[in-house]
């Protein structure tokens, strides 16, 4: 990966956004696009807009969600411990004695993600997997009084933990679900910088997939688009134990993964697929019997509906502090998801037949 985009990649996954605070991570966007685009726009939610070649014909709408899992502040306890509500799908158990950086107006606060220690436990509670309502962030306050000089009911707050490589092209983050897909469609729109194409494309940088999809659902309507391809994670299932019939043989390093089923058209699949090969760019299939659970699912259904894809990359431990992809995944990605825009054309006909 060239060291302009690893950095950006690197940017965008350890800056903090949330479901609904993903300000930051936009800006971050905003800034890289803005030279591979025409337009550059914001809708009312916050998802982050990028077109190039406005008058093209067909519209493709290219969708990443800049939005990761996080915590929010409710309430501010006596002793100065942070009481919260989970942004998004967490698992209690993996959340126990993590550090986060709670998010204020005037910077980040490192905290610690409390419980009862096993030797205080009787003995039915140790069998017991954890409540998020039964966690606390502890950020060292001595009561409620110095706590609510630092913090505010309503901050949120993000795993600690940055990008780290692990071995090669392997790395470790806390968000590359789903920063991972905004870098996707920001390179894409790089990638076609030099190329000639007819089609209109836009680069969407969607907010609040993780709590119901939501910005997938505006954008789209604003861009309204003939063809939709939805960038997210899919679970890789080359660990210890993974039962390969619920999901497919997917592996980290194999390439990027093409999604099939209903939530897919079928000629944008075969397109897909027709790309991968000839630009020589591994590729895994995903069949999906029902919705994929993805801004795929929002983009397929807007308006009269939209010829819609998903290319996903294979991660390990998602909706985790340390989630681990292959940088030659996301890198292939991209260049699968910009050569299949190049190969759009106005006289194509995305009906099934």
């Amino acid at each position: 990966m060239e060291k302009d985009s690893f950095e950006f990649l690197k940017n965008l996954v350890n800056t903090p956004g949330p479901s609904g605070y993903e300000q930051p991570v936009q800006k971050v966007f905003r800034e890289k696009v803005a030279p591979y685009a025409d337009s550059v726009k914001t809708d009312i939610l916050g998802s982050v807009i990028a077109t190039r070649h406005n008058s093209g014909s067909p519209k493709i709408m290219l969708a990443g969600h800049a939005d990761e899992i996080g915590f929010l502040i409710r309430y501010i306890g006596d002793d100065g411990m942070l009481y919260f509500g989970g942004i998004g799908g967490h698992d209690a158990i993996v959340t126990v004695g993590q550090r986060v950086h709670v998010h204020t107006v005037n910077g980040p606060i490192t905290g610690v993600l409390g419980r009862k220690a096993v030797h205080l436990m009787d003995q039915d509670e140790r069998g017991k997997a954890p409540k998020l309502e039964d966690l606390w962030i502890d950020i060292g306050a001595k009561n409620k009084e110095e706590a609510e000089k630092l913090v505010s009911v309503g901050d949120c707050a993000t795993y600690a933990q940055e990008l780290e490589v692990l071995q090669g092209d392997t790395y470790t983050a806390r968000s590359f679900d789903d920063k991972m897909g905004v870098f996707l469609i920001a390179e894409a729109m790089r990638l076609l910088t030099d190329k000639i194409i007819v089609a209109s494309v836009s680069a969407v940088s969607t907010v609040q997939e993780e709590v119901g999809i939501r910005g997938a659902k505006t954008s789209a309507y604003e861009v309204d688009p003939l063809i939709g391809i939805a960038t997210d994670v899919c679970h890789a299932m080359d660990f210890p134990g993974a039962d390969k019939k619920k999901v497919g043989d997917i592996k980290l390093g194999s390439g990027p993964v093409i999604s099939k089923g209903s939530n897919i058209n079928p000629k944008v699949f075969t397109l897909l697929v027709q790309t991968a090969k000839e630009l020589d760019i591994p590729y895994q299939v995903e069949a999906i019997p029902g919705g994929t659970g993805t801004d795929a699912n929002a983009i397929q259904l807007s308006k009269s509906g939209v010829a819609t894809g998903l290319v996903s990359v294979p991660l390990r431990y998602m909706h985790t502090p340390c989630e681990v992809m292959n940088l030659q995944d996301i890198e292939n990605a991209a260049k699968l998801i910009a050569g299949f825009c190049e190969r759009v054309t106005p006289d194509m006909d995305w009906t099934p037949d």
